[in-house]
């Protein structure tokens, strides 16, 4: 049964990766900001959460997804700041 969390875990942090890809090629974010705030504060609240409780693998996951929403926020404040 824990296979289908890790397959679950791995294709929500893996589907930051052609999001993040594009973002950077494009040095332009066009997702939504608050969905991107609202997804970086809940991937390092379970990141830390996860953490505490000494599950590294989902630790790194969501480590993962923070760093994606992450990279996608410095380009959307990037372009907004630029725009001025």
């Amino acid at each position: 049964m824990h296979i289908i969390g890790y397959i679950g875990l791995v294709t929500l942090a893996a589907s930051w990766v052609p999001q993040t890809f594009d973002t950077i090629k494009e040095k332009h974010c066009r997702v939504n900001g608050y969905f991107l705030v609202l997804n970086s504060i809940g991937s390092f609240s379970l990141m830390l959460y996860s953490f505490f409780l000494g599950d590294m693998v989902f630790s790194i996951l969501n480590s993962m997804t923070s760093v994606g929403a992450l990279i996608n926020i410095f380009y959307k404040i990037r372009t907004r700041i630029s725009q001025r």
